[in-house]
């Protein structure tokens, strides 16, 4: 009885079944998370939400540029580098945001 004690854990650890999927929903929610910073960073907080949606593509496409790319993480990361360029632009003095409105 005492022999078979500690013999459980060594052959399936705990661990092993609480390990989620590194592909699926995951990712797809991350894409789906920068694409609505990206969008919403043009109207508001383009410095914050851009960097932001940059990143949550990043890690939707697995952190590599090789292999499949799902198009809501490749969307995060081109709306979000354009949100990022066009807040420093404006931050910079260059444009202001209600150029040529009047």
């Amino acid at each position: 009885m005492m022999a078979s004690f500690g013999h459980g854990t060594r052959r399936h650890p705990r661990s092993r079944s609480r390990t989620w999927s590194r592909t699926g929903t995951d990712r797809a929610t991350l894409g789906l998370i920068g694409v609505i910073c990206a969008v919403a960073g043009f109207f508001v907080l383009g410095i914050v939400l851009g960097p932001a949606a940059m990143v949550c593509g990043w890690l939707a496409m697995g952190r590599a540029w090789s292999g499949s790319r799902p198009t809501a993480a490749v969307v995060a990361l081109v709306l979000g580098a354009i949100d990022t360029l066009l807040a420093i632009i404006w931050l910079s003095g260059a444009a202001t945001p209600g150029i040529g409105m009047f």
